[in-house]
């Protein structure tokens, strides 16, 4: 199976193309659908997203798996459906066990109870290092659909019709999504004294490596056997590993802001 994920603008387009893909025989098991929203129905449960975290996600999807919570909008898609709060973004609701784990991190930040459970059978193809913007779109009211589709014919369909539904591609939420930091991240790299513009695109890297969801919390440090494996020696330069912390520090600021 392959994941593919469409970010919309508004909650009704998101819901639509989930109603379009139950239309193209895609079952409740392949679809999963994020949305955030000020009012938690039921219980509200935090997700972790580090390793070090407790988490109480697994009894969540518990219920969610169970059945819908009667949200507005999962009333209509026919997707169990769980409310949540994800540091850093605030409160969403999740529908589908996909969508659960498309915010949790993709299975390595859930709950012991039901991650390694996601990972071994949901987990394949899940954007780890994409995470990062799915939150940020979340952040600024965008709807977000994950879809494990089954290769051949069904993925081009799905692929179709996301794309002629409104669905952001990935570049351009990645592009705006540095656009609105780059600024603040060129003044300070240029008060070491270096030139931002020419160390700019390794700096990026490595701010945006910071992000992985698998490296969230982690000191270069700790890390930098993981990172010698993504990356090749001359990339993980002065410029990266100050991208980097400042990278775990937007991760910080980000998840204090939003705790809920």
């Amino acid at each position: 199976m392959e994941a593919i994920t469409g970010v919309f603008e508004t909650e009704q387009q998101a819901v639509n193309v989930v109603q379009q893909l139950r239309n193209l025989g895609l079952t409740e098991d392949q679809i999963g659908y994020v949305t955030p929203t000020r009012k938690s129905g039921g219980t509200t449960t935090k997700v972790r997203v580090t390793d070090s975290e407790d988490s109480g996600m697994g009894m969540a999807m518990g219920g969610a798996v169970g059945g819908a919570m009667g949200a507005a909008t999962g009333a209509t898609l026919g997707l169990a459906a769980a409310s949540l709060i994800v540091p850093g973004v605030g409160p969403v609701i999740a529908f589908g066990l996909l969508g659960a784990a498309l915010v949790g991190g993709a299975g390595a930040a859930l709950g012991a109870e039901i991650g390694d459970t996601i990972e071994e059978n949901l987990g394949e193809g899940l954007p780890h290092e994409d995470i990062y913007l799915y939150e940020d779109a979340l952040r600024h009211g965008s709807s977000i659909v994950i879809v494990h589709a089954n290769g051949g014919k069904q993925t081009d369909d799905v692929r179709d019709l996301l794309k002629h539904s409104g669905a952001i591609d990935q570049e351009t939420l990645k592009e705006n999504w540095w656009a609105e930091l780059r600024d603040q991240e060129l003044t300070d790299y240029q008060s070491t004294g270096r030139d931002f513009q020419s160390d700019e695109q390794s700096y990026r890297k490595g701010f945006e490596a910071a992000q992985h969801a698998k490296l969230r919390g982690k000191s270069y440090a700790e890390c930098e056997a993981s990172l010698r494996e993504r990356y090749a020696d001359n990339d993980l330069d002065n410029a990266f590993r100050r991208g980097y912390a400042r990278g775990q520090d937007y991760q910080t600021t980000c998840e204090e802001n939003r705790t809920g």
